[in-house]
């Protein structure tokens, strides 16, 4: 095992390759503004360090971050990394997280745009994201008690489960396949469009045009505000505990709800819509 303790690390690919190595309290800063400080490093724990430089942590393999911190200009933080787990941790920077398998995070706060993009496998908890961008066409995802400020989230994601969280985003879920989100807050527009199998439980779910164009639509026992136009063209199994403000040409399936303000049929549709 190596020790790199208390350290400045200013030059371009000051630790490269390293394998196992315990790395505490050092900075990655400085004139030089070398970039790729650790890429291609192996069996590592980092605590308590600072990064201010580009591309610091690529291609790394069995890695635990503790405790760090990695600011605005730490672009593109971990790529196409494998078993890495952060802890603790505040993360900056454009484009932290892309293209890494079997991620683990917890207890972080990350401002990120374009964070999360085509991994494969990740599993956050107890986390705050600010992302414009997050998790395009990622793989494999399980979130838990997970805060989300976003736009455009979840798109092309496949294979998800998210509970426990508060999703405030805009167009999530877009094309998404194989979602399930339980005991969660979702607020956004036009959320889950083009969706295959979202299936939502126990969500109050709202914002306007929710759920359109889906094919294996399921809400179980959720509420939804402020949604109007609601299900068009969907394929739909929905629950609703509450009022609907309206709802649009559903495909097929069945829409139960309390009350529905408005039932809007441009045509005949098999889909059974029961209020009361």
């Amino acid at each position: 095992m190596q020790y790199f303790t208390g350290k400045t690390y200013d030059e371009e690919r000051a630790l490269y390759a390293v394998d196992g190595a315990e790395i505490r309290e050092c900075t990655f800063a400085g004139p030089a503004d070398g970039e790729s400080a650790l890429k291609e490093a192996k069996n590592i724990e980092m605590a308590d360090c600072l990064f201010e430089l580009r591309y610091p942590l690529w291609h790394v393999t069995n890695g635990t971050l503790k405790n760090c911190r990695m600011t605005e200009s730490c672009r593109a933080a971990l790529w196409y990394d494998k078993d890495v787990t952060i802890l603790d941790s505040d993360l900056g920077g454009i484009k932290a997280l892309r293209e890494c398998d079997d991620s683990v995070i917890k207890n972080c706060r990350i401002v990120s745009p374009e964070f999360g993009w085509m991994c494969r496998g990740v599993k956050i908890e107890d986390t705050e994201l600010t992302a414009e961008y997050a998790f395009l066409q990622t793989r494999g995802m399980e979130l838990d008690h997970f805060t989300l400020h976003g736009k455009y989230s979840f798109q092309y994601v496949e294979n998800a489960v998210i509970r426990n969280s508060v999703l405030n985003t805009k167009d999530a879920f877009w094309h998404g396949k194989n979602i399930t989100v339980e005991n969660s807050i979702v607020k956004g527009e036009y959320l889950g469009w083009y969706s295959e199998n979202l299936t939502l439980i126990n969500c109050r779910i709202s914002g306007t045009q929710p759920l359109c164009y889906c094919k294996g639509l399921k809400l179980i026992n959720c509420t939804m505000e402020d949604t109007d136009l609601s299900f068009e063209k969907s394929e739909v199994e929905a629950t609703v505990q509450g009022h609907i403000i309206s709802v649009k040409n559903p495909e097929k399936g069945f829409i139960r709800a309390g009350s529905i303000g408005e039932i809007i049929l441009d045509e005949e549709t098999p889909c059974e819509i029961t209020v009361g």
